[in-house]
C-alpha cells in the first residue's frame, strides 16, 4: 500500500489488529541522543475536518488557513484518522495512554485520569526526552510525565487564562489555582511554547505539546478577527434543513443548532441586565419572529462566522511556532503534528457539537510534518485511530508504547509502506447516555457503517438515568456519503448487515469490550442483536 487512495476490503474480515504485547509496542528504533527527532505536537478542540480546508467541502474556500497548508505541503495528510470516543475528555486520554476508554478507565466528561496511570510522556521521559505540556489538558489530576506544564482547570477560559503547574496544584473540582496570563488563550499558549523552545535544554531532544482551547465553544476571537468574514454568506449542508427522523430514518434527536441558539438568544438578555454574555462574541443575537427554516439558517450562519474566526487564531499560532523552529534551526529534525481531539457538526444533519458516530464527529483531521522522513503533499487513507498516536511517537523517540496501549505505529503507512496486516475497520464506542444522543457502538469500514444505539446509562457517569429504545443504523458511505439514510431495513443490505453484525462482535472481543460484567447490556445485545 502507499501514500495514494487505498483498497480495503469491502466488508472488513480480513487484517483485523491485534492488541497482543507485539502490537501494542513501539519498533524502538533506536538513534543516537543526537539524531533523535523532536516533537511538537499541536492539539485543538472541536477543529472539524470540514473547517481545515485541506479535506475539501463548502467551506474550503472561506478557510484560513495559510499555515495548516503550509504543513499540507510539507508533510502529509491523513485522510481517515478517527476518534474511538468523540468526546474531549477521553479522546484526550486515549491519545496519551494509547488505550480505548474500558481500558484506561475514562468514559465520559465526568471522568478522571489518575496521574499514575502510564503515559507517552511518561515513556519519553525514560529514554531521556524533555517534555512539557501547555494548554487544555482536561483530565481533572495532575499530570504526569511533563518537566513543565501550564494547564486550565477544565475547558479554560478564551481572555486572560489561569494555568496550573505542579508547583500550585489542584484537582479540577477541588478547588482554584494557577497563575492569570493575560491576553487571547491561543496567543499565550502559543507564547508559552515558544518560550520553552528558546530555553529548551539543548543537550536533549524534546516533546512539547501546545494544546488550544480553540475550536471548542464559545467560539471567541481576538479584535484583529472581527472583520473576518464581514458580508460572507457562507454556503449550506446539503441536509442542514433536515427537521427530522421520517426522510433519513434516524433513530434519535440529535443536538438541533437551534438549541445553540437559544443559548445566544438567553445569553443576550444577560448582557442586556449587564450580567455578562456567557463569553460568546458578537451580541445580541434573536431569531425571534423567524420561521423555523429561517431560524436554522440564521443559526448556523453566525455559528461558522464565529468558528471560522475562532479557527483562524489556531492557523496564525501554529505559523509562529513554525517560524519559531525555522529560527532555531529545528525544522528539519522536528516532528510536527496537528490535530483535533475529535470533530464537530458544523450544520450537517442540522446538528452542532459531536459524540455521534457519523462521520463530521468521528474524523479527527491531522498533519504530520518530518523533513527527514516524510515526502511533503502527500496524503494517507489508511485507518488510524487515536489509540494509534501514542505508540506512533514512541516509534519516532525509540520508546516504548504506554503499557495499557492498544494501538499500533502508523509510521510505516505514512511513508508509503503500509503493513500488509493494517486494520480494515474501526471499532467506536460513545458510553454516556441522552435522550438526544443515546449511548452507542458501532463499526465503520471503506464502504459501510453500522452503528447500535443500545440507549442505557449502565453505570457511567455524567448520563441521564432515561433509557431509549436501542435501534440499528447502517450507511453506505459510498452511495451516500453525508449519511442522509438509514439503511438498515432495506432488504438489499440484508448479507452485509448480517456480516458486520458478526465482525462487529469479533472487534468488541479483540479490544475486549465484551461487557460482560454488565447484565443490563447482555439483556439488551440477546433481545436486539
Amino acid at each position: 500500500m502507499n501514500n495514494n487512495k487505498l483498497t480495503l476490503s469491502a466488508f472488513g474480515l480480513i487484517g483485523a489488529f491485534s492488541i497482543s504485547s507485539q502490537s501494542c509496542s513501539s519498533s524502538n528504533k533506536k538513534s543516537g541522543d543526537g539524531e533523535r527527532p523532536n516533537i511538537l505536537f499541536i492539539l485543538s478542540d472541536d477543529h472539524a475536518a470540514q473547517a481545515w480546508g485541506v479535506y475539501g467541502g463548502i467551506l474550503s474556500p472561506y478557510v484560513k488557513n495559510d499555515n495548516i497548508r503550509r504543513l499540507a505541503a510539507e508533510g502529509c495528510v491523513l485522510e481517515n484518522v478517527f476518534c474511538t470516543n468523540s468526546i474531549s475528555v477521553p479522546s484526550r486520554a486515549s491519545i496519551i495512554t494509547g488505550a480505548y476508554s474500558h481500558v484506561n478507565g475514562v468514559y465520559t466528561l465526568a471522568d478522571a485520569l489518575p496521574s499514575e496511570t502510564d503515559n507517552i510522556a511518561l515513556q519519553l521521559q525514560k529514554v531521556g526526552y524533555q517534555t512539557a505540556l501547555f494548554g487544555k489538558w482536561h483530565l481533572k489530576k495532575q499530570p504526569a510525565g511533563f518537566d513543565v506544564f501550564r494547564v486550565s482547570t477544565g475547558q479554560g477560559t478564551y481572555w486572560d487564562p489561569v494555568l496550573k503547574s505542579a508547583d500550585d496544584w489542584v484537582d479540577d473540582g477541588k478547588g482554584t489555582s494557577g497563575v492569570t496570563f493575560k491576553g487571547y488563550s491561543t496567543d499565550v499558549l502559543t507564547d508559552l511554547t515558544i518560550e520553552q523552545i528558546q530555553k529548551r535544554d539543548k543537550s536533549k531532544p524534546f516533546m512539547i505539546c501546545c494544546h488550544y482551547k480553540s475550536t471548542h465553544g464559545p467560539w471567541d476571537y481576538p479584535e484583529r478577527m472581527q472583520h473576518l468574514y464581514d458580508g460572507v454568506v457562507f454556503p449550506e449542508p446539503e441536509n442542514l434543513l433536515d427537521f427530522g427522523t421520517e426522510k433519513s430514518g434516524r433513530t434519535f434527536e440529535g443536538n438541533v443548532l437551534e438549541s445553540q441558539g437559544q443559548r445566544w438568544e438567553e445569553a443576550s438578555e444577560q448582557l442586556s441586565k449587564g450580567k455578562g454574555g456567557g463569553g460568546y462574541p458578537d451580541l445580541p443575537y434573536s431569531a425571534k419572529g423567524l420561521g423555523k427554516k429561517e431560524a436554522r439558517q440564521k443559526a448556523y450562519q453566525k455559528l461558522v462566522r464565529d468558528y471560522l474566526r475562532c479557527g483562524a487564531t489556531i492557523d496564525e499560532g501554529i505559523g509562529r511556532l513554525l517560524k519559531t523552529l525555522d529560527d532555531e534551526g529545528l525544522s528539519q529534525n522536528t516532528i510536527v503534528i496537528y490535530v483535533s481531539d475529535q470533530g464537530y457538526f458544523l450544520g450537517e444533519h442540522g446538528f452542532m457539537d459531536k459524540r455521534l458516530m457519523y462521520e463530521e464527529s468521528l474524523r479527527m483531521p491531522f498533519v504530520i510534518r518530518y523533513p527527514k522522513e516524510i515526502q511533503g503533499g502527500t496524503r494517507n487513507s489508511d485507518m488510524i485511530l487515536n489509540i494509534d498516536f501514542a505508540s506512533l511517537l514512541a516509534d519516532y523517540a525509540g520508546a516504548s508504547a504506554p503499557n495499557l496501549s492498544q494501538g499500533r505505529s502508523f509510521r510505516d503507512n505514512i511513508i508509503g509502506k503500509t503493513p500488509t496486516d493494517w486494520r480494515q475497520d474501526v471499532y467506536y464506542r460513545y458510553w454516556t447516555q441522552n435522550k438526544i444522543r443515546p449511548a452507542h457502538f458501532g463499526i465503520r469500514n471503506e464502504s459501510y457503517k453500522l452503528i447500535f444505539f443500545y440507549g442505557d446509562r449502565l453505570e457511567m457517569t455524567g448520563s441521564e438515568n432515561v433509557p431509549t429504545p436501542p435501534a440499528w443504523e447502517f450507511y453506505d458511505l459510498k452511495n451516500d456519503p453525508n449519511e442522509n439514510r438509514n439503511a438498515y431495513k432495506d432488504p438489499a443490505y440484508q448479507d452485509i448487515i448480517k456480516d458486520m453484525k458478526k465482525r462487529l462482535l469479533e472487534l468488541r472481543e479483540s479490544v475486549g469490550d465484551t461487557d460482560a460484567n454488565r447484565p443490563r447490556m447482555q439483556e439488551i445485545l440477546k433481545t436486539y442483536y
